[in-house]
């Protein structure tokens, strides 16, 4: 197979230019992502089918306390036993697998998240498909790459058509899949890269259509027209939607930290499957992705909200349908991250549009009832799904794009790109990233916008410390230190004791006026001619971090210290001589 793999690639660079070669990855990569979007999608409808078919929306299903702590439980064992990994946020692994592993996702990537969402959401976890479809198409994209012996950047636009492949193939939308690819995973956009991502949606889009039809998430065919006595309320919504993404945000967050104060991974999933089960008894509207609730307030059949849930009675009070609707949308946050952080697998991007959806609904029946106001309530809850995803992903252009595709037309395309503007704008103003990128730019694992600390970011202290400074002990004398200096090639020496604890550091210029005196070499011990470090660093520290350090110091050598253990020496110019093969690297390709 491997000789076959060699003449494949070798005929390849004979016949085929690269441009064309990755152009025709890109076509495969979607296609593989399309087929893997039908895949999970009617896997997880069957498993709804065989869970909840049957239920009698009159009354309470109690079995909703039982799911979501089975599909919970079911995904930890799979992810502890099998793929022994942790799932976290998917958009979240793949922006770190591109900054820091250049582009190189694992194998088991391919199809671990298809089955640990489908297992998570089929049985109810308040989460979504896409990002588990997104790291598939993904791992695909780099591990094809990585087959055919593609460098980081090309491996990592193969990840990129993964993505825009599974976005288009799972809601039929390939404009929205390319904007997503590009506006969320890649930044440097060029013709080049722009080609095969074209490619990859269309492919991934054609599967959708040829297996599914119109028979996607869901579709809408507008009806009601945009009048221009709606545009203040499109800004009040745009304002609310914004303001929402960032409690959105933050109650995640926080949400996800009380999770992980629990220790042990099967306490975790018990503790966060009975908390979601009995939420969604509450709320049945946050089982699963909540796409169906959206369809029913799409038809104007808002009561379906209240089905299999404890207040059924109420379905025709539309002020009950107000107050519940409300209390799902403050609290589907909260069962999205009970559901990650319990060890269950999905992604943000649904909920995003779940809460855009009823944030829309709720602001479009209560302006109508109690102001007196004429909104179609249709449009705002298209347009509030648009706003919520902008403000929560920090992906203005894709949520005009998906919606726009979605609803087959751009009638709303002038509210869509203004209440995404306003709550893009109005989220930034509270938090400056997103869910996605938050965690990893705060440790430093993910630069944007900044070449020269992407490339920096990339530098491994591991690989740069230098272990080859000889040591010398506190209590051993000026003579000593002398004789190591005959062997040494280097002008510092750290001065370390039995447990190997870095205790100062002595340079050359420190002894160099009484280093020949022989009194001074029998009678004078090195704890009395060393000196403190100005800092130390850590192998495990961001290379910023670093940095300034070394600026702040103005040192040229710094110690690595790692547990309180010494590990050797960081240099300036060593990191230099990095930067430079790497921003060479980089140039190339």
């Amino acid at each position: 197979m491997r000789d076959l793999l060699v003449k494949f690639l070798i005929w390849r660079i004979k016949h085929i230019s690269d441009r064309n070669f990755i152009i025709l990855l890109g076509s495969i990569v979607g296609t593989i992502a399309g087929v893997a979007s039908v895949i999970l999608k009617q896997t997880v409808h069957l498993i709804h089918i065989l869970l909840i078919g049957g239920s009698d929306i009159r009354y309470e299903n109690y079995l909703y306390l039982s799911y979501p702590l089975i599909g919970i439980v079911l995904t930890v064992i799979f992810t502890k036993y099998f793929l022994k990994e942790k799932l976290g946020h998917g958009i979240t692994g793949i922006l770190y697998d591109i900054s820091r592993k250049y582009a190189k996702m694992k194998v088991s990537k391919t199809f671990s998240r298809m089955i640990t969402s489908a297992i998570t959401v089929g049985f109810g976890g308040s989460v979504g498909l896409e990002a588990p479809i997104v790291v598939t198409g993904s791992a695909i994209g780099s591990n094809i790459g990585q087959l055919v012996h593609l460098d980081n950047k090309k491996k990592t636009i193969l990840i990129g058509c993964g993505a825009a492949g599974a976005i288009a193939g799972i809601f039929n939308s390939p404009v929205a899949g390319v904007i997503f690819a590009i506006e969320v995973l890649l930044t440097n956009i060029t013709v080049a890269i722009f080609i095969p991502l074209l490619i990859a949606a269309v492919s991934g889009s054609l599967i959708s259509l040829l297996f599914l039809g119109e028979d996607v998430l869901f579709s809408f065919k507008l009806t009601d027209p945009l009048t221009a006595t709606d545009i203040p309320f499109y800004i009040l919504l745009g304002l609310v939607t914004g303001l929402f993404a960032v409690y959105f945000t933050r109650i995640t967050y926080k949400t996800e930290g009380i999770i992980n104060r629990i220790k042990g991974v099967f306490p975790k999933a018990l503790t966060g499957g009975l908390l979601l089960g009995l939420i969604i008894f509450v709320f049945p509207p946050i089982y699963g992705e909540g796409y169906a609730t959206i369809k029913s307030l799409l038809e104007a059949e808002a009561g379906d909200a209240l089905a299999i849930s404890p207040f059924f009675g109420q379905i025709e009070n539309p002020l009950f349908i107000i107050l519940f609707l409300t209390g799902v949308l403050f609290i589907k946050p909260v069962a999205s991250a009970i559901t990650i952080g319990a060890g269950g697998s999905g992604g943000i991007f649904a909920p995003s549009l779940f809460v855009g959806g009823i944030a829309g609904f709720i602001f479009a029946l209560a302006a109508n009832s109690f102001l007196g106001a004429e909104l179609s309530i249709k449009n705002f809850v298209l347009v509030g799904m648009c706003g919520s995803m902008s403000g929560i992903l920090h992906a203005p252009l894709t949520a005009i794009f998906l919606i726009a595709e979605i609803t087959s037309g751009y009638t709303l395309f002038i509210p869509l790109m203004l209440v995404s503007a306003i709550s893009y704008n109005a989220t930034i103003y509270f938090e400056k990233y997103s869910l996605y990128t938050k965690h990893l730019i705060e440790k430093g694992h993910l630069i944007q916008h900044d070449k020269d600390k992407q490339i920096l970011s990339q530098i491994n202290i591991k690989k740069i410390v230098e272990t080859d400074l000889l040591t010398v002990s506190p209590d051993a004398t000026l003579g000593d230190l002398v004789n190591l200096v005959r062997k040494s090639k280097r002008n510092i020496f750290p001065v370390v004791n039995d447990a190997n604890e870095l205790l100062g550091v002595i340079t050359l210029d420190d002894i160099r006026e009484v280093m020949f005196d022989k009194e001074a070499q029998e009678n004078v011990f090195i704890k009395s001619l060393m000196s403190s470090p100005p800092s130390s660093v850590t192998s495990h520290e961001n290379m910023q971090s670093v940095m300034s350090k070394f600026e702040i110091t103005g040192a040229w050598n710094l110690p690595v210290i790692d547990d309180g253990k010494y590990v050797g020496f960081l240099s300036k110019s060593r990191i230099f001589n990095s930067y430079r093969k790497k921003l060479i690297r980089a140039h190339k390709e």
